[in-house]
């Protein structure tokens, strides 16, 4: 289980600000990666997210990714 966050990034303090959530119910990171690149263009938020970060189930972030940023 994965829970994807899209986020907006404030740039003077670098602040995020959530703007929703999505589990994916999938035993592979990398399934989930796709999903979550997938729905951040097709996920109906209130603000477009600047980017997006995939937690585990323990809560710890185990990617992210943004049209301008990635890292593990």
């Amino acid at each position: 289980m994965f829970i994807i966050e899209f986020f907006r990034v404030r740039s003077t303090d670098e602040a995020h600000a959530t703007l929703g959530r999505v589990e994916h119910d999938t035993p592979d990171l990398e399934d989930a990666k796709v999903r979550a690149q997938s729905l951040f263009e097709t996920l109906d938020m209130p603000q477009k997210p600047d980017a997006l970060r995939i937690l585990d189930q323990s809560g710890d972030k185990v990617f992210s990714w943004g049209p301008e940023r990635s890292s593990a």
